[in-house]
């Protein structure tokens, strides 16, 4: 079984990724089993910064490794959180701060105006002097809600609001959210690159 090493420390993304790969005998491994030392993003977009984790996380397990860099682009606050996503209520923000502090920017703003994406940026290094890393993006639309709304996901999920199913991000199972999620998006471009590569 092939074991690649995920530059994150977050257990939700960990566990998505693992169910993804899971038929490809792949075995998805937190940095932390490594004491992967933390590294600064000072990448200006998510493709540095991805790129950033997973070189880090390459070099000091030796393994190959995947990184993503994710966030939500709100069009009304012309593409903030962004790259901030995970820090927007503040240096160590909860993910409930960083939605209260979504919820307060976004207060009185019509419904027509809070559109907004998930974007997921995946790189994948086979090591830490990669010359060619493979680089996936997925996209994923949607409308900022004015209360959260569900329990299941994380992060941005309960305001995330998805037109095609009707409900919030964190009102859909880890089924559906697998099949639309930017992060899934670009798991099925990672997963179609692997096999192409063999």
């Amino acid at each position: 079984m092939k074991k690649i090493v995920l530059a994150t420390g977050n257990k939700g993304k960990v566990k998505e990724l693992g169910q993804m790969l899971s038929p490809f005998d792949i075995e998805v491994l937190p940095q932390s089993q490594f004491n992967v030392s933390s590294v600064a993003e000072t990448g200006t977009t998510f493709v540095e910064n991805a790129i950033i984790k997973a070189r880090h996380a390459a070099k000091e397990t030796g393994l190959a490794a995947i990184a993503d860099d994710s966030g939500l682009e709100v069009d009304f606050l012309k593409g903030a959180p962004g790259i901030y996503s995970s820090r927007f209520g503040g240096e160590n923000a909860s993910d409930n701060d960083n939605l209260q502090k979504l919820l307060v920017d976004m207060k009185g703003v019509p419904a027509e105006q809070r559109t907004a994406r998930f974007q997921c940026v995946l790189v994948y290094m086979t090591h830490a002097e990669d010359p060619t890393p493979v680089i996936c993006q997925g996209t994923w639309e949607g409308f900022i809600t004015e209360k959260p709304h569900g329990s299941n996901g994380f992060g941005y999920d309960p305001v995330f609001y998805v037109p095609t199913h009707d409900c919030s991000s964190a009102e859909l199972d880890a089924q559906q959210k697998n099949q639309l999620s930017h992060r899934g998006q670009a798991l099925k471009l990672f997963v179609t690159t692997l096999e192409a590569m063999g």
